[in-house]
């Protein structure tokens, strides 16, 4: 279960915003073998001064329109997964929303399996 944690600047549209969280959803499905309806995604916008980064570490040119992603899964997926992850998301959010690619930033966060409980206070995953 993919914990999806999206990060903007305020001013995209409610369509842009939908554009990104589909196109993560289906770069998950396609490469990290997410289930079907799993998808549980938050958007926090930020004014100006409360968005800070780097327009060029390391070795890139961000806008204004950068986009920091976030995403909590468990620690079952190979390196290569998360590389395909990585394109495709990149493809995916290039072609939804005619972005840099240089503005799509991913950080994955690998935990264990009995660190999610979906509900009920189980731990489903290892139940």
């Amino acid at each position: 279960m993919p914990f999806t944690q999206i990060h903007i600047r305020k001013g995209r549209t409610r369509e842009q915003k939908q554009a990104i969280m589909d196109g993560l959803y289906t770069a998950m499905r396609e490469t990290l073998a997410v289930p079907e309806d799993d998808r549980f995604m938050t958007i926090t916008e930020y004014d100006p001064e409360n968005f800070s980064f780097s327009y060029n570490y390391p070795n890139v040119n961000r806008t204004d329109d950068l986009i920091l992603i976030q995403l909590t899964i468990s620690n079952t997926r190979s390196r290569a997964q998360k590389l395909d992850f990585y394109r495709a998301v990149n493809r995916e959010l290039t072609e939804r929303l005619g972005c840099s690619p240089d503005d799509i930033f991913i950080n994955v966060v690998g935990v264990l399996p009995e660190n999610w409980s979906f509900g009920q206070g189980r731990a489903q995953n290892i139940e």
